[in-house]
Order: structure tokens, then sequence, then C-alpha cells
């Protein structure tokens, strides 16, 4: 075998404990299966004596391991990660519904608790905070490419409240809906 494959207490500890922080800075596979994965992996904690330690994921590879299905440390993305994308798609397509997290959570088969931490933890906000970051984009777009009014627009990303629509809007950007228009566009 080549490379250094000794391990230090400290990297058994991150293996041991699941630890993400570790993610990236080192690999371990496990001889008597053949496989490979990240420090964060929750599979169960091998034998430590069966542990070998790689600095990259193409060093494990080199020496026939195979990546874990369950951390993907390939550079695959983790189930969680996948899981968000979907969710992420489902809001950016259809921005302009009236999502509520109890609805994400029984659109994606989830709990509203556990969509929300865990949407949180990948994309560092909230569902809400995503959607709401979603519709002023959109809102911008057609602000600047379109003749609608505020209200119009408003409806067109899911706030059918032109006066809501208008508090937000001044909130995410600094200026309110209409002077975004002026300014964007150039016209008066």
């Amino acid at each position: 075998m080549r490379g250094d494959f000794r391990m230090n207490d400290e990297q058994w500890q991150a293996i041991a404990g699941s630890d993400a922080a570790y993610d990236g800075h080192f690999y371990y596979g496990v001889v008597t299966t053949g496989i490979y994965c990240r420090p964060s992996c929750k599979s169960r904690i091998p034998v430590r004596d069966n542990v070998r330690i790689f600095s990259s994921f193409e060093q494990a590879l080199a020496e026939n391991f195979r990546p874990c299905k369950r951390c993907r440390p390939d550079g695959g993305r983790l189930p969680n990660e996948e899981w968000v994308a979907q969710i992420s798609h489902v809001i950016e397509t259809r921005y302009s519904e009236p999502f509520t997290l109890a609805k994400l959570a029984e659109l994606f088969h989830g709990s509203p608790y556990h969509l929300q931490r865990t949407f949180k933890q990948i994309k560092g906000m909230t569902p809400a905070e995503y959607i709401q970051q979603t519709r002023i984009e959109r809102a911008k777009e057609l602000l600047s490419s379109t003749d609608r009014t505020v209200m119009e627009v408003a409806v067109a990303v899911g706030i059918p409240n032109a006066a809501h629509f208008s508090t937000v809007f001044q909130q995410r950007t600094g200026v309110a809906p209409s002077n975004y228009r002026i300014v964007v566009s150039g016209r008066e």
C-alpha cells in the first residue's frame, strides 16, 4: 500500500463521533468492507485496527476502496442535500403559491421541524426566508422588464397584498418597488 495510513487519536475521535467538521480534511477506509467514508458518516463505528486514513478520496480509490453509498465521499450529494435541492426547486418554480412550512413538509414527506432544521442547515436560511427571497428576486425581474403595476407584480409573485409586498420589498432591497423600477430602468 502507498501513502501514510496511520490514524491519530483526533482522527479516531472524529470518526467515532461522526464529526462533520473533519469532512474534507481526511477520509477513512475500512479494510474488512473495502469501503471509504467521510468522517461524518453515520454508519456503524468500525473496529479501529481495520481503519485506514486517506488524505483525499482519490487516494482511497487508488487503494481500491469504493465510496460509501450513505455519505457519498466521492463528491456526490448527500441525501439531505438532495432533499433540500428538490424543495428549493419547487419553491423556485412555484413561488407564487401560498406555501407554508406544513404544506412543504407534507409535499416532501417529512415533519415541519425536520424540514425547517435541515433546510436551514444546508441553505443557511429557513424555507420561509428562501420563499421570500425567491419572490423578491422575481419581483425585481418583473419590475425591471415589464410595465405591470406594483399590485400586478405583487400578485404574480405570490404576495396579494400590495402594502405588505411594498414593505417586504423595501426591507429586502432598501428601496420601494416603484422607486426600484425607476432606478433600474431609468424611467420616471
